[in-house]
């Protein structure tokens, strides 16, 4: 279980070292639907590095495993794309090696972008499921740091700073509810224990988290 804890620890471990995003404040008559004064602000994690919120929990795994300790000699993923771009990013900064495995839909963007930041890419299976049991394998025999893309706990830890952040920079403005887009899950987990991690939002009640999918 990811607490409120751990998120804070992740804020301090990224410190510096992975972008505070901006925040786009939208008004009701660019709402559908919307009470009159009401806003929302959107957090542009798409500027992140890498351009996704992924960057926040690879780096956070990588930087963890290496406290206490030498910490490991290398690093391994499995990914469809943002994820293996974010873990690459962070073996990166780490001066770790990294072996991605993707499958064989990644589209080709991700696939040579996870080649730029210097990551070894291995095509493996049409299936995500194909390509993570070739990262099991080799994570396996190598000792390398398995980096899950939402089923880690350091991961899903770094991915809750972006309420932190979003929190902070409501200032007076307040929050009182936070959609969050989901998918494997670990951004909506990592956003409830940073909203933990905060406190109260608009007026003192408590925030809600709200988890979004598309319709198809």
């Amino acid at each position: 279980m990811i607490t409120a804890d751990d998120v804070a620890a992740a804020s301090r471990r990224l410190a510096g070292r992975v972008r505070r995003t901006p925040v786009l404040e939208v008004g009701a008559d660019e709402l559908a639907g919307a009470a009159p004064g009401a806003s929302a602000l959107l957090k542009l994690e798409q500027l992140q590095h890498t351009g996704s919120f992924k960057a926040r929990g690879a780096l956070n795994a990588v930087l963890a495993s290496r406290e206490g300790g030498p910490g490991p000699r290398g690093v391994v993923a499995a990914s469809g794309g943002n994820h293996g771009l974010a873990v690459a990013h962070a073996a990166r900064q780490a001066g770790l090696p990294a072996a991605v495995f993707v499958p064989t839909t990644s589209p080709a963007v991700k696939v040579a972008g996870i080649r730029a930041l210097g990551a070894e890419v291995v095509v493996g299976g049409d299936r995500y499921a194909d390509a993570h049991a070739l990262a099991l394998e080799r994570a396996a025999a190598t000792g390398h740091l398995l980096v899950h893309a939402y089923d880690d706990a350091p991961v899903v830890a770094g991915q809750g700073t972006v309420a932190v952040e979003l929190l902070e920079q409501a200032g007076d403005r307040g929050v009182d509810t936070v959609l969050v887009a989901v998918g494997g899950g670990g951004l909506v987990g990592g956003v409830a224990a940073g909203v933990a991690e905060r406190g109260a939002g608009a007026g003192g009640a408590p925030v809600r988290v709200v988890a979004v999918e598309p319709e198809r």
